[in-house]
């Protein structure tokens, strides 16, 4: 018998883990899927990352934030902000200031080519989220909002401090 029958024929055991039931990884493939779709909006546009659209569109909503604060924000590592911070940067979309409160960190904020970008794809960003969760009903929509805040939270308790991971 080769291992891939005898892998078959063993019964599920109820401490299995079965991906395709596996709410984590469930959430994952979602977040993945829907991530990916937008992404061409972004992508194919404005030639922006995943990482890059999630700063511009932080700072679009805050005006001016740390790279930390946006790290937390966007559950990214700070080495992904890093990254799409220095290239916003080269291509002239976001600027740097020194944060008053704080020597040690920069404030950065959009530029005017930046806010342009965020203006222009905020409206396509918000028809792609009504597209995608058109499937669901208004009360369906409702529910699930309020489903992942609820799981949203319990996970960030979950999470030890100041870990992001992606």
């Amino acid at each position: 018998m080769t291992r891939q029958s005898a892998a078959k024929t063993q019964p599920a055991s109820s401490s299995m883990v079965i991906l395709e039931r596996f709410l984590p990884y469930r959430l994952n493939v979602l977040a993945s899927l829907a991530s990916n779709a937008l992404a061409q909006i972004y992508a194919e546009r404005f030639g922006l990352s995943i990482p890059a659209w999630r700063v511009v569109a932080t700072l679009g909503q805050y005006e001016f934030r740390t790279a930390r604060d946006i790290a937390a924000h966007a559950v990214m590592h700070k080495s992904t902000v890093s990254r799409a911070v220095a290239a916003l940067e080269q291509r002239g979309l976001i600027a740097r200031r020194p944060n008053q409160d704080d020597r040690r960190e920069e404030l950065l904020e959009l530029t005017g080519e930046g806010r342009g970008i965020y203006e222009a794809l905020a409206p396509e960003a918000l028809a792609f989220e009504e597209r995608f969760v058109s499937v669901l009903t208004e009360e369906e929509q409702k529910l699930l909002g309020s489903l992942i805040d609820r799981l949203s939270g319990h996970a960030r308790q979950l999470t030890p401090e100041g870990e992001a991971r992606e």
